[in-house]
Order: structure tokens, then C-alpha cells, then sequence
């Protein structure tokens, strides 16, 4: 049979009312595939032999439950029951015998094909115009585990995975409230990744969700295997080395963004979400922070936002200071730097970037080596390549600790994506210190923080509240910083719509 397709390279068939042109045109579709399983029967009605067809994936799908609601039913209960005629086979058999809650009428072959590729059965009946799906859905997944980027030492333990459905259930098991809406939708042409837009009917914008979906329908591509390709895709600014959209791992923190007013983007197949808009500080916020005391909290804030400073800066500024103003430094202590580069050959910028370079090899290599074994190379491979290096007299031991300090200080941001951002611009400021010294860290500093007030994620100013805190009475200070006590955080930030941005409003009364 004829295959035709559309402009969207969907396949243009309908449901026909002859068994054998539908059994034709998926035999067609499915040419080659070894793991289809599909099975014909025929059921005597009043004289006359009418053929039904079921088909599914063999891996996608329960075959326990297509056995017990689809093939026992027809080869047993239906013997010696009345019928009349085909369509009264396919209404009985939709509306009275088959022992499943989840089924859908569907008159387009392409429908019929969407929803087997996800794991469902179809069941054709000869005469009817239309197919039955059911859903018989059994994905190879992970058991839910431990998050891995994000884990902290209080909350919840679970983590998202790549199971579409498990993870907008993880959501729901948070936010019970009938006004938190889902809407699906597919992406990529040859993938047909699913993906859920979530968020709180009452909170969100209706203009920031038009405007997602408008950029998640702008462009056309072949497939979607990731969050992380659909992040690229919507980035207003995609030069930015800043992300403009948050990833997480944790349903805790999806869920609070949600709460928020704010839109959490779930796409199958991906162990992450993606959560719109964002700010820049959004990115040093951890769910440990109000899972701790206010005080406690806010202390980790500050050391994430002078680890921010380290990673950048700190590289850069000894290059600097060392070549530039070492006046500026105690006596002692440029004896000591003096001393240490006595043996030293190379010039203070190649001391520097050989061992920023060593550390991004280990650091690499400790990612694609699985577990322990990276774990090893880290530790072991920092420790003695550097101490190998000091010996050989290729860097110095002031430089050691620098780069070290550097790298550890990059640890401690909570989010990856912001993190990586940052260790980009380590190399900026190290080559501007080594060019122009003192006021080459200036120059670039200010670009950046040109460059940050220039952003923003969704129409929010990326750099809230430090731009434009007029906007919500100053109040985006108080989760900035500094995180203020939960019960004097009355309202939501200003993601969340105008006149619902109450959240806490204090005792309830007897």
C-alpha cells in the first residue's frame, strides 16, 4: 500500500472501514521491525466471520495485560454471545467487555501510530472506522533514586527520572490542588518527544505561558532527547554564557517553583526539569536553605556568592598583583611568592593556565569514569600530578593553592549549568590580568555586569532584584542574600501574578 505523508511528516491514512487496508498499511509502516507483535482473530456472528486485529511493541507494553483484557476476553468469554453486525463487535467490545479504564477512539492511522510507539495496543475491528487504543504502557525505567547533582542533608530523597509520567506524579504527590494544570504537547518531528507545561492556573501569567508556548512551537527540528536541547532552543539569548532557564533534578524545588507562579517544563526521557522564568540569584538558592534555620541558610548563601567571586576572580587577580602592583602586597609575602618560583622557568600566565587546564582534564575525567574509579582520579590525580608538577619545577606552590582554592570554590555553587558559566570566565579574567593587569579585571567585570543587566529570562530582569526592585515593593530581598524566616516571607515573588501573591498570612484563628 501507499504511504502518503503531510508537510509535518506525519502519515495522511484514515482508519479504513476494511480490516485487510488497515492490516496492509501498518504491515507497510512496520516493515522490518522485529519487535511487533501483532495477532488477527475471528469471531462468528450470525453466519458471518468478522476479523479483529490487535498490534503493540513487544518491551513498550504489559503483554500480562494485553493477555488478561484483549486476547482472553476474544478467544473465550465472547463465545456464544450475541452480536449484530461489526460496529455493535467494536461498541461492545470498547464499552462492555474489555477489562481496562484507559481507552480512546482514534480515526487516524497517524493517532493510531502515536500512541502504539508509546506503549499502547490497537485493536481493529473489520466494518468499524475507527481503532481502539488502550493503554497497555510498560517503559523501561529506573527505580526513582537519589539525586545526583543536587543532594543535600535534609529533604526529600527523591529525584526525577526519565519516565514522563512518573515525574509529573512526583508533582502531584507535592501540590494537591486542582488548579495546578498540565498541558502536553509533542516536539520533534521524528522523536515526537511528549512534554508538560505545569503551573498554577490562579499564579501564572497567562501572558509568560502563551509566550512559552509560542517559542516550544517556533522551530522545527528532527528530535528532542533531552531537556537540554530544548533549553537551547527557547534561550532568548542563546550567546549568553549565563543560562536563562533553570534545570533541576529535585521535585521539591520544581514543586516550590510551581508555587511560585512560575512554569516547570517536564519533557520525557530526560532525568531533569526545566523551570521558567529564572534569576540570577535562583541559581545559589538550595532546597537546603529552607529546610535549615533562616541563620544557617543565609550563611550558605554568602559562601556560595564569595565562592562565585573565587572562581572567577581569584586566578585572575594574582596574575594581576604578581605581574602588575606587587608593591601592593606585604614584604614577606612576596619573599615567599619570590621564593617559590625560585626554580619555577615558565613566565607566572603559563604557571597559571597549566594548572587550571590540569585541573578541567581531572575534573572531565572524573565525570566519564564511572564511580569509584572517578572518584579515584579526582583525589588521587590532583594530589600527586601536583605535587609531581612542584617537584618538577613546572609550577610553584603558591599557584597549587590558587588553582585548588579556585576549583573547590566552583564546588560549592548548587547548580552545574551556573557553575560551568562561571568557570568560562576564569579563563576571560586570567587572560584580561595577564594583558592589563588591575584595570584589565575591571574592564571585564563591568562588561559582565553590563551584560547581566541586560538579560532577562521570559520578560523578568535577570538581575532582580538588584534591577528594578521597585517593581515589587523591594520585597525580592528578602529570599535574595540574605534568606529571611518563612514566617515573615508573606508573599510570593513577583513570578507569581498580580493580587495572588499572598502565600503566609500568619496564625489561623480558633
Amino acid at each position: 500500500m501507499q504511504i502518503t505523508y503531510n508537510k509535518k511528516n506525519e502519515i495522511d491514512l484514515p482508519v479504513y472501514e476494511s480490516l485487510q487496508d488497515n492490516i496492509d498499511a501498518l504491515e507497510s509502516i512496520f516493515a522490518g521491525w522485529g519487535d511487533i507483535v501483532k495477532k488477527r482473530f475471528i469471531i462468528e456472528r450470525e453466519g458471518k466471520n468478522i476479523g479483529i486485529y490487535i498490534i503493540y511493541i513487544d518491551g513498550l507494553t504489559d503483554n500480562e495485560m494485553v493477555e488478561r483484557t484483549i486476547t482472553r476476553p476474544l478467544m473465550y468469554e465472547w463465545r456464544g454471545r450475541s452480536a449484530t453486525g461489526s460496529a455493535d463487535v467494536f461498541d461492545t467490545l470498547f464499552h462492555r467487555q474489555t477489562e481496562a479504564v484507559d481507552m480512546v477512539e482514534k480515526e487516524t492511522i497517524m493517532d493510531v501510530l502515536d500512541a502504539v510507539l508509546k506503549g499502547d495496543t490497537a485493536i481493529f475491528v473489520d466494518g468499524a472506522k475507527k481503532a481502539m487504543l488502550l493503554s497497555t504502557k510498560k517503559l523501561p525505567t529506573r527505580a526513582v533514586n537519589f539525586p545526583q547533582k543536587e543532594a543535600g542533608l535534609k529533604g526529600p530523597r527523591d529525584s526525577f527520572l526519565e519516565n514522563f509520567r512518573i515525574n509529573t506524579a512526583l508533582l502531584r504527590r507535592r501540590i494537591k490542588d486542582p488548579k495546578m494544570k498540565l498541558k502536553q504537547g509533542f516536539v520533534g518531528q521524528r522523536t515526537r518527544t511528549l512534554y508538560g507545561l505545569m503551573y498554577m492556573e490562579d499564579l501564572v501569567y497567562p501572558s509568560l505561558l502563551e509566550n512559552i508556548e509560542k517559542k516550544l512551537h517556533s522551530f522545527d527540528i528532527d528530535g528532542i532527547l533531552d531537556c537540554g536541547m530544548l533549553l537551547h532552543l527557547i534561550e532568548e539569548k542563546w550567546y549568553s554564557p549565563f543560562p536563562q532557564v533553570q534545570t533541576t533534578e529535585r521535585p521539591d524545588k520544581a514543586a516550590s517553583a510551581i508555587m511560585e507562579g512560575r512554569v516547570v517544563v517536564v519533557v520525557d526521557n530526560s532525568p531533569e526539569v526545566l523551570i521558567l522564568p529564572t534569576t540570577w540569584n535562583t541559581f545559589f538558592q538550595a532546597a537546603d536553605d529552607y529546610y535549615n534555620r533562616f541563620a544557617v541558610g543565609t550563611f550558605a548563601r554568602i559562601l556560595r556568592y564569595l565562592a562565585a567571586f573565587i572562581t572567577v576572580l581569584l586566578p585572575g587577580l594574582y596574575i594581576a598583583i604578581t605581574c602588575y602592583y606587587p608593591q601592593v602586597l606585604p614584604a614577606d609575602f612576596i619573599l615567599a611568592i619570590a621564593g617559590a618560583r625560585s626554580n619555577v622557568t615558565f613566565p607566572i600566565v603559563v604557571e597559571v593556565l597549566l594548572m587550571e587546564l590540569l585541573f578541567e582534564l581531572l575534573r572531565e575525567a572524573g565525570i566519564r569514569l564511572p564511580g569509584q574509579m572517578g572518584n579515584t582520579i579526582g583525589v588521587v590525580g590532583g594530589l600527586i600530578v601536583g605535587q609531581s608538577a612542584v617537584e618538577a619545577s613546572l609550577v610553584s606552590t603558591i599557584v597549587v593553592i590558587v588553582v585548588a582554592l579556585s576549583a573547590i570554590a566552583s564546588f560549592s555553587i548548587p547548580n552545574e549549568d551556573f557553575a560551568s558559566t562561571f568557570r568560562l570566565l576564569k579563563f576571560v579574567m586570567i587572560a584580561l590580568g595577564a594583558v592589563w593587569g588591575l584595570y584589565g579585571i575591571m574592564l571585564g567585570v563591568l562588561v559582565v555586569q553590563i551584560h547581566l543587566a541586560s538579560l532577562e529570562s521570559f520578560g523578568i530582569p535577570y538581575m532582580m532584584p538588584l534591577v528594578s526592585g521597585s517593581i515589587d515593593n523591594e520585597e525580592g530581598y528578602q529570599d535574595y542574600v540574605m534568606r529571611k524566616p518563612v514566617f515573615t516571607m508573606y508573599n510570593r515573588p513577583l513570578f507569581a501574578r498580580r493580587g495572588h501573591r499572598r502565600r503566609f498570612r500568619g496564625k489561623k484563628e480558633d
